[in-house]
């Protein structure tokens, strides 16, 4: 499932980037924030909004989603990383919830088995107890 998002809906804020890049790096602003409002964005029908915001309820500031990218040495390849950083989020957050987990019931061999090492181990603890430190003998 594509999700196309308006870029009159994308904000943009630059600023140098720290990292390799020579002078490069002193003069211009590679950094790259990209801010994109969820709460007030027309490219997500209301159900896939509301789910939205409730699984990135921890990254959004002020209903905005805030991703910074400076892996790479132009700003250009920057927003282009920040893009697909925030589609890749938004699918994850819009998937459908994952079937719930349905019960099932032991095995009768598993349970004989947890049951017999418990027994083993319970004897080995045992034996610890009643040998290595009574001077009875």
């Amino acid at each position: 499932m594509g999700i196309s998002i308006p870029v009159a809906e994308l904000g943009w804020r630059f600023s140098r980037s720290s990292g390799p890049g020579g002078q490069n790096v002193n003069s211009t602003d590679t950094r790259v924030e990209l801010i994109f409002d969820l709460a007030e964005s027309s490219a997500l029908p209301e159900t896939l909004k509301a789910r939205a915001v409730g699984r990135l309820a921890g990254r959004l500031l002020e209903g905005c989603i805030v991703i910074a990218a400076s892996e790479h040495r132009s700003q250009w390849q920057n927003r282009v990383a920040a893009q697909r950083r925030l589609v890749n989020l938004l699918q994850e957050a819009i998937a459908p919830p994952a079937p719930p987990r349905r019960r099932t019931k032991p095995t009768r061999g598993s349970v004989e088995r947890r049951l017999a090492a418990k027994k083993q181990r319970s004897t080995v603890k045992g034996k610890r107890q009643r040998g290595a430190g009574s001077p009875e003998d």
